[in-house]
């Protein structure tokens, strides 16, 4: 950290930008559509990973969404939708349900079912999270937004029921681990062990920012992917007041992204035009 100047390049904070140029071109009104452009238009196809890079050879191939995320994607059901809908709840403060369908048009061009969900589950905690300090407001927030009857919900539920029960962070951690293989591609990234993750770091990290992000990348899977979207819940929940200068000052208030015409992004300005997106 010493030695950083300003974010890394790197997919998950690609993503968050990405977002924000595509409510700059097409607003609050875009289609799954306009999201596939955006990515043709933007990125290099080294740009995106497993499902997303899948997707993006279907795009030039002329597949369409959503027979984008189907067409011969293994990934369709990782955790890569899941990181991609920070923004989306950044610019609804407490509606999560137009959180939650920005999400589903982001994430439908790459992901299917449970994948799709957990784009919408995030965004919705985000949402949320602007209105209430209540960590189960802003989990039950999130869920309201996908099935009851998914495997997803059913996941994130148990993590919730145990943390009530008095199941410890350790014991949390062996469920996990067991349900979950992270030594296979199948359960590293896959959209599930990681959101139980999220949920049990928002839980037993008990609204402290810090204790919160270390408690996501210690309980392994997708680490800089969990780490990143509890601090992206826990940011909006307490705003900048609650994170310690100790996680800030290393990035120098710079993010550097692949994004072509975009470069490296001051992120007072990113906030700014945050703002101007939230009135649309």
């Amino acid at each position: 950290a010493d030695t950083v100047d300003g974010m890394p390049v790197d997919d998950d904070t690609n993503y968050v930008v990405l977002a924000q140029q595509i409510i700059d071109d097409y607003g609050k009104a875009f289609n799954p559509v306009d999201v596939a452009s955006a990515w043709l238009k933007y990125q290099s196809i080294y740009s995106y990973f497993t499902a997303e890079r899948v997707s993006f050879i279907n795009f030039i191939n002329g597949i369409e969404p959503p027979y984008s995320a189907m067409y011969r994607n293994a990934y369709r059901e990782w955790i890569g939708a899941q990181i991609r809908g920070d923004y989306f709840g950044y610019i609804n403060p407490g509606n999560p349900e137009a959180a939650a369908e920005m999400a589903y048009k982001d994430a439908c061009i790459s992901h299917v079912k449970n994948g799709i969900y957990g784009e919408m589950f995030v965004s919705a905690m985000i949402a949320c999270a602007a209105v209430t300090e209540n960590i189960d407001d802003i989990i039950f927030g999130g869920l309201a937004q996908i099935p009851s009857t998914s495997r997803l919900y059913d996941a994130v539920m148990k993590i919730h029921n145990d943390y009530k029960n008095g199941v410890s962070l350790e014991e949390c951690y062996d469920y996990i681990h067991s349900a979950y293989d992270e030594h296979t591609g199948y359960g590293w990234c896959h959209v599930i062990p990681n959101a139980m993750i999220v949920v049990a770091a928002l839980l037993y990290g008990e609204g402290d920012f810090g204790k919160s992000i270390c408690t996501a990348v210690q309980m392994a899977f997708d680490t800089d992917c969990n780490g990143a979207t509890v601090g992206s819940i826990l940011g909006m929940r307490g705003g900048n007041a609650c994170i310690d200068e100790y996680w800030k000052k290393p990035v120098n208030n710079k993010i550097h992204t692949s994004i072509f015409g975009v470069g490296t992004v001051n992120i007072e300005q990113a906030v700014d035009k945050t703002m101007k997106h939230l009135a649309l």
